[in-house]
Protein backbone atom coordinates (compact mmCIF):
# COMPACT_ATOMS: atom_id res chain seq x y z
CA UNK A 1 0.00 0.00 0.00
CA UNK A 2 1.33 3.45 -0.92
CA UNK A 3 1.09 6.68 1.04
CA UNK A 4 -1.82 9.10 1.34
CA UNK A 5 -3.76 10.48 -1.61
CA UNK A 6 -4.06 14.23 -1.05
CA UNK A 7 -6.56 16.27 -3.06
CA UNK A 8 -7.08 19.99 -3.38
CA UNK A 9 -5.66 23.46 -3.79
CA UNK A 10 -2.11 24.65 -4.35
CA UNK A 11 -1.45 28.37 -4.41
CA UNK A 12 0.87 31.12 -3.31
CA UNK A 13 0.21 32.92 -0.04
CA UNK A 14 0.99 36.60 -0.69
CA UNK A 15 1.93 38.60 2.42
CA UNK A 16 1.59 42.35 3.10
CA UNK A 17 5.37 42.82 2.96
CA UNK A 18 5.46 41.59 -0.65
CA UNK A 19 6.81 38.14 0.11
CA UNK A 20 5.04 35.00 -1.07
CA UNK A 21 5.19 31.41 0.09
CA UNK A 22 3.79 28.27 -1.46
CA UNK A 23 0.62 27.20 0.27
CA UNK A 24 -2.86 25.77 0.15
CA UNK A 25 -3.88 23.43 2.97
CA UNK A 26 -3.67 20.17 0.95
CA UNK A 27 -0.36 21.21 -0.58
CA UNK A 28 1.06 22.07 2.82
CA UNK A 29 -0.06 18.74 4.23
CA UNK A 30 1.46 16.87 1.26
CA UNK A 31 4.72 18.83 1.60
CA UNK A 32 5.12 17.93 5.28
CA UNK A 33 4.01 14.33 4.77
CA UNK A 34 6.69 13.92 2.12
CA UNK A 35 9.33 15.33 4.49
CA UNK A 36 8.28 12.73 7.05
CA UNK A 37 8.58 9.88 4.53
CA UNK A 38 4.93 9.15 3.73
CA UNK A 39 5.21 9.42 -0.10
CA UNK A 40 1.96 11.29 -0.74
CA UNK A 41 0.36 11.58 -4.17
CA UNK A 42 -0.85 15.17 -4.50
CA UNK A 43 -3.77 15.72 -6.89
CA UNK A 44 -4.21 19.33 -8.00
CA UNK A 45 -4.03 21.73 -10.95
CA UNK A 46 -1.78 24.68 -11.81
CA UNK A 47 -1.88 27.27 -14.56
CA UNK A 48 0.38 27.24 -17.61
CA UNK A 49 2.19 30.27 -16.20
CA UNK A 50 5.33 31.26 -14.36
CA UNK A 51 3.71 30.78 -10.98
CA UNK A 52 2.65 27.27 -11.92
CA UNK A 53 6.18 26.48 -13.04
CA UNK A 54 7.40 27.55 -9.60
CA UNK A 55 4.96 25.11 -7.98
CA UNK A 56 6.10 22.21 -10.15
CA UNK A 57 9.78 23.02 -9.65
CA UNK A 58 9.39 23.29 -5.88
CA UNK A 59 7.71 19.88 -5.77
CA UNK A 60 10.38 18.33 -7.99
CA UNK A 61 13.20 19.86 -5.95
CA UNK A 62 11.58 18.53 -2.77
CA UNK A 63 11.36 15.07 -4.36
CA UNK A 64 7.57 14.94 -4.51
CA UNK A 65 5.57 12.97 -7.05
CA UNK A 66 4.16 15.43 -9.63
CA UNK A 67 2.38 12.86 -11.81
CA UNK A 68 -1.08 13.96 -10.60
CA UNK A 69 -0.40 17.70 -10.98
CA UNK A 70 -2.56 18.87 -13.90
CA UNK A 71 -1.77 21.83 -16.19
CA UNK A 72 -4.52 24.33 -17.04
CA UNK A 73 -4.17 26.50 -20.18
CA UNK A 74 -7.13 28.73 -19.36
CA UNK A 75 -6.97 29.46 -15.63
CA UNK A 76 -4.12 30.93 -13.61
CA UNK A 77 -2.33 29.28 -10.71
CA UNK A 78 -4.05 30.14 -7.46
CA UNK A 79 -3.05 32.95 -5.14
CA UNK A 80 -4.28 34.12 -1.74
CA UNK A 81 -3.81 37.63 -0.40
CA UNK A 82 -3.14 37.49 3.34
CA UNK A 83 -3.69 40.31 5.81
CA UNK A 84 -3.37 40.30 9.59
CA UNK A 85 -5.57 41.63 12.37
CA UNK A 86 -4.16 41.30 15.90
CA UNK A 87 -1.78 38.62 14.54
CA UNK A 88 -4.63 36.49 13.16
CA UNK A 89 -4.52 35.95 9.38
CA UNK A 90 -7.38 36.84 7.03
CA UNK A 91 -7.51 35.36 3.53
CA UNK A 92 -8.70 36.75 0.20
CA UNK A 93 -8.82 33.68 -2.04
CA UNK A 94 -8.86 34.46 -5.77
CA UNK A 95 -11.75 32.69 -7.53
CA UNK A 96 -11.68 30.61 -10.72
CA UNK A 97 -8.10 29.49 -10.15
CA UNK A 98 -6.60 26.43 -11.80
CA UNK A 99 -7.22 24.25 -8.73
CA UNK A 100 -10.97 24.92 -9.08
CA UNK A 101 -10.90 22.95 -12.35
CA UNK A 102 -9.22 19.65 -11.46
CA UNK A 103 -10.29 17.50 -14.43
CA UNK A 104 -11.99 14.18 -13.56
CA UNK A 105 -10.76 12.78 -16.90
CA UNK A 106 -7.12 13.29 -15.86
CA UNK A 107 -7.18 11.72 -12.42
CA UNK A 108 -4.59 9.07 -11.52
CA UNK A 109 -5.22 5.47 -10.54
CA UNK A 110 -6.20 5.79 -6.89
CA UNK A 111 -6.72 2.38 -5.33
CA UNK A 112 -4.07 1.11 -2.95
CA UNK A 113 -3.46 4.32 -1.02
CA UNK A 114 -3.41 4.32 2.77
CA UNK A 115 -5.95 7.15 3.06
CA UNK A 116 -7.56 10.01 1.14
CA UNK A 117 -7.17 13.53 2.53
CA UNK A 118 -9.13 16.57 1.36
CA UNK A 119 -10.31 19.89 2.74
CA UNK A 120 -13.60 21.68 2.22
CA UNK A 121 -12.27 24.66 0.23
CA UNK A 122 -11.52 22.54 -2.85
CA UNK A 123 -15.25 21.82 -3.11
CA UNK A 124 -16.16 25.43 -3.94
CA UNK A 125 -16.30 24.80 -7.71
CA UNK A 126 -18.39 22.02 -9.23
CA UNK A 127 -15.55 20.73 -11.44
CA UNK A 128 -13.14 19.95 -8.63
CA UNK A 129 -16.02 18.78 -6.41
CA UNK A 130 -16.97 16.28 -9.12
CA UNK A 131 -13.36 15.11 -9.40
CA UNK A 132 -13.24 14.47 -5.67
CA UNK A 133 -16.33 12.28 -5.88
CA UNK A 134 -14.69 10.31 -8.70
CA UNK A 135 -11.62 9.81 -6.52
CA UNK A 136 -13.74 8.67 -3.60
CA UNK A 137 -15.59 6.18 -5.80
CA UNK A 138 -12.31 4.63 -6.94
CA UNK A 139 -10.39 4.63 -3.66
CA UNK A 140 -11.15 1.92 -1.12
CA UNK A 141 -9.48 3.67 1.80
CA UNK A 142 -10.54 5.76 4.79
CA UNK A 143 -11.07 9.49 4.30
CA UNK A 144 -9.63 12.34 6.38
CA UNK A 145 -11.61 15.59 6.05
CA UNK A 146 -9.95 18.86 7.02
CA UNK A 147 -12.73 21.39 7.46
CA UNK A 148 -11.69 24.91 6.38
CA UNK A 149 -14.69 27.22 6.35
CA UNK A 150 -13.53 30.22 4.32
CA UNK A 151 -16.34 32.68 3.59
CA UNK A 152 -17.96 32.86 1.10
CA UNK A 153 -16.66 29.55 -0.26
CA UNK A 154 -18.76 27.04 1.66
CA UNK A 155 -22.28 26.06 2.56
CA UNK A 156 -23.79 23.75 5.18
CA UNK A 157 -25.18 21.21 2.72
CA UNK A 158 -21.90 20.73 0.87
CA UNK A 159 -19.77 20.38 3.98
CA UNK A 160 -22.15 18.11 5.88
CA UNK A 161 -22.57 15.85 2.84
CA UNK A 162 -18.82 15.31 2.71
CA UNK A 163 -18.47 14.82 6.46
CA UNK A 164 -20.81 11.83 6.12
CA UNK A 165 -18.09 10.15 4.04
CA UNK A 166 -15.24 10.78 6.49
CA UNK A 167 -13.59 8.43 8.97
CA UNK A 168 -11.61 11.27 10.54
CA UNK A 169 -12.76 14.89 10.78
CA UNK A 170 -10.60 17.84 11.83
CA UNK A 171 -12.02 21.30 12.49
CA UNK A 172 -11.56 24.19 14.89
CA UNK A 173 -13.92 25.05 17.71
CA UNK A 174 -15.51 27.95 15.78
CA UNK A 175 -16.11 25.79 12.71
CA UNK A 176 -17.72 23.15 14.92
CA UNK A 177 -20.12 25.77 16.27
CA UNK A 178 -20.95 26.94 12.73
CA UNK A 179 -21.77 23.41 11.59
CA UNK A 180 -23.55 22.14 14.70
CA UNK A 181 -26.29 24.26 16.29
CA UNK A 182 -27.30 21.49 18.68
CA UNK A 183 -25.68 21.70 22.11
CA UNK A 184 -24.07 24.54 24.01
CA UNK A 185 -20.67 23.04 24.72
CA UNK A 186 -17.87 21.57 22.65
CA UNK A 187 -18.51 18.09 24.09
CA UNK A 188 -22.23 18.25 23.30
CA UNK A 189 -21.54 19.29 19.71
CA UNK A 190 -19.01 16.51 19.22
CA UNK A 191 -21.50 14.04 20.67
CA UNK A 192 -24.05 15.24 18.12
CA UNK A 193 -21.61 14.55 15.29
CA UNK A 194 -20.94 11.05 16.59
CA UNK A 195 -24.69 10.38 16.79
CA UNK A 196 -25.40 11.51 13.23
CA UNK A 197 -22.17 10.80 11.31
CA UNK A 198 -19.99 7.67 10.98
CA UNK A 199 -16.68 9.33 11.96
CA UNK A 200 -14.23 7.32 14.05
CA UNK A 201 -12.27 10.36 15.27
CA UNK A 202 -13.14 14.05 15.59
CA UNK A 203 -10.19 16.38 16.11
CA UNK A 204 -10.98 19.86 17.45
CA UNK A 205 -8.36 22.62 17.61
CA UNK A 206 -8.75 25.63 19.90
CA UNK A 207 -5.80 27.90 19.13
CA UNK A 208 -3.83 28.84 22.22
CA UNK A 209 -6.12 26.61 24.32
CA UNK A 210 -4.76 23.52 22.55
CA UNK A 211 -6.58 20.66 20.85
CA UNK A 212 -8.49 17.46 21.56
CA UNK A 213 -9.09 14.16 19.81
CA UNK A 214 -12.44 12.51 20.47
CA UNK A 215 -13.11 8.89 19.65
CA UNK A 216 -16.28 7.04 20.55
CA UNK A 217 -14.56 5.66 23.66
CA UNK A 218 -11.67 8.02 24.43
CA UNK A 219 -10.77 11.69 24.80
CA UNK A 220 -7.23 13.06 24.76
CA UNK A 221 -6.15 16.70 24.93
CA UNK A 222 -3.03 18.83 24.70
CA UNK A 223 -2.13 22.42 25.47
CA UNK A 224 0.74 24.10 23.60
CA UNK A 225 3.84 25.18 25.42
CA UNK A 226 4.44 28.91 25.64
CA UNK A 227 5.84 30.19 22.34
CA UNK A 228 8.04 33.27 22.50
CA UNK A 229 8.59 34.01 18.80
CA UNK A 230 5.55 33.72 16.53
CA UNK A 231 6.30 34.89 12.99
CA UNK A 232 2.82 34.03 11.69
CA UNK A 233 0.18 31.36 12.20
CA UNK A 234 -0.41 30.67 8.50
CA UNK A 235 -0.31 26.91 7.93
CA UNK A 236 -0.21 25.94 11.61
CA UNK A 237 -3.37 23.85 11.23
CA UNK A 238 -1.96 22.15 8.13
CA UNK A 239 1.25 21.27 9.97
CA UNK A 240 -0.88 19.86 12.77
CA UNK A 241 -2.89 17.87 10.24
CA UNK A 242 0.16 16.38 8.51
CA UNK A 243 1.34 14.80 11.77
CA UNK A 244 -2.15 13.44 12.40
CA UNK A 245 -1.93 11.68 9.02
CA UNK A 246 1.53 10.40 9.93
CA UNK A 247 0.25 9.11 13.26
CA UNK A 248 -2.74 7.40 11.67
CA UNK A 249 -0.45 5.78 9.10
CA UNK A 250 1.94 4.57 11.83
CA UNK A 251 -0.83 3.61 14.29
CA UNK A 252 0.43 5.86 17.06
CA UNK A 253 -1.61 6.06 20.28
CA UNK A 254 -3.99 9.02 20.21
CA UNK A 255 -2.16 10.97 22.92
CA UNK A 256 1.19 10.48 21.18
CA UNK A 257 -0.28 11.57 17.86
CA UNK A 258 -1.85 14.68 19.38
CA UNK A 259 1.24 15.70 21.37
CA UNK A 260 3.46 15.41 18.29
CA UNK A 261 1.01 17.26 16.06
CA UNK A 262 0.98 20.13 18.55
CA UNK A 263 4.79 20.15 18.78
CA UNK A 264 5.20 20.41 15.01
CA UNK A 265 2.50 23.07 14.61
CA UNK A 266 4.20 25.13 17.32
CA UNK A 267 7.46 24.97 15.37
CA UNK A 268 5.83 26.04 12.09
CA UNK A 269 4.47 29.30 13.54
CA UNK A 270 8.07 30.35 14.13
CA UNK A 271 8.70 30.73 10.40
CA UNK A 272 7.23 32.80 7.55
CA UNK A 273 4.47 30.90 5.78
CA UNK A 274 3.38 27.30 5.90
CA UNK A 275 6.24 25.45 4.17
CA UNK A 276 10.02 25.45 4.15
CA UNK A 277 12.64 23.85 1.94
CA UNK A 278 15.02 23.57 4.89
CA UNK A 279 15.39 19.84 5.51
CA UNK A 280 16.99 20.46 8.91
CA UNK A 281 13.67 21.91 10.08
CA UNK A 282 12.32 18.35 10.08
CA UNK A 283 15.42 16.47 11.26
CA UNK A 284 14.87 16.74 15.02
CA UNK A 285 11.29 15.51 14.69
CA UNK A 286 12.39 12.62 12.46
CA UNK A 287 15.05 11.66 14.99
CA UNK A 288 12.90 11.98 18.12
CA UNK A 289 9.95 10.20 16.56
CA UNK A 290 12.11 7.37 15.17
CA UNK A 291 10.86 7.82 11.62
Amino acid sequence: MSGPLIFGEVLFDCFPDGSRVLGGAPFNVAWHCHAFGLQPLFVSRIGEDETGQLVAKAMQDWGMNTSALQIDREHATGIVKISFHESEPAYTIVSDSAWDFIDPQLLPEVDGHSMLYHGSLALRHETSARSLQVLKAGASCPIFIDVNLRAPWWNQTMVKSNIKQGSWIKLNVDELAMLVNQGDTLNERVEYLFLHYPAELIIVTQGSAGASIFSRTELVSVKPETITAVVDTVGAGDAFCSVLLLGLDRSWPLQTMLDRAQQFASAVVGQRGATTQNESFYSDFIKHWNL
